[in-house]
């Protein structure tokens, strides 16, 4: 791991630009009722790098249960999900400002705390190595007990080991991601939870 790119480029995507994005809802015909989602955009801080560093993280995600079937799973999965995660980090010291955009592909909630991924479809040219990556988050609706938070899945979380024992960034799968860690410091998420719902049944 080369500690200079990590932090730029993992870090890059460390943050949101806060606009909205429209993304399509409707859940399959297999399944009509109310379904997970996120939404909101906001910024966080993290304790280890300068203030003056500004990360957003804006999330609309929805899931579509049994939407995308998969080998062994040819109805999908329960996590299924659509929507957008879009990303950009003003790195202070280089006075500049990153961005990417990452399509959603899983998303799980319990009460308050939602799960999801997202495969990066557009980066800004010093990060356009993303792109094509699944990037892993957690988002945390605190409502009226205190502070929303965000987790993300690069960074100082997700490293791992290959065969010949040298560390680097670790590959995520869906709906994987760390606990909530970096509090909102402006702007909000709402979390709708909804469980898992059963395999439909064939007609």
């Amino acid at each position: 791991m080369k500690p200079t790119v990590y932090r730029i480029g993992a870090a890059a995507v460390a943050a949101g630009m806060v606009f909205t994005a429209s993304v399509a809802s409707a859940a399959p015909a297999s399944h009509s009722g109310p379904v997970a989602r996120v939404t909101g955009a906001a910024e966080v801080r993290l304790t280890y790098w300068p203030d003056s560093d500004v990360r957003a993280f804006t999330f609309d995600a929805t899931a579509t249960p049994y939407s995308r079937p998969l080998p062994g799973a040819p109805d999908g999965l329960p996590t299924d999900a659509v929507g957008t995660v879009r990303i950009s980090h003003l790195v202070a010291e280089a006075g500049i400002t990153v961005r990417m955009v990452a399509r959603v592909d899983c998303l799980a909630t319990g009460p308050g705390i939602a799960t999801l991924t997202a495969v990066v479809t557009e980066a800004d040219e010093i990060v356009k190595e993303q792109v094509g990556k699944r990037l892993g988050f957690s988002v945390y609706d605190a409502g009226r007990r205190g502070t929303d938070r965000v987790g993300f899945s690069w960074s100082v979380v997700n490293a791992d080991q290959n065969e010949a024992g040298e560390w680097g960034e670790g590959r995520v799968g869906t709906c994987l991601g760390p606990a909530p860690f970096a509090p909102v410091t402006r702007g909000d998420y709402t979390v709708r939870h909804q469980d898992l719902v059963p395999v439909p049944t064939r007609r």
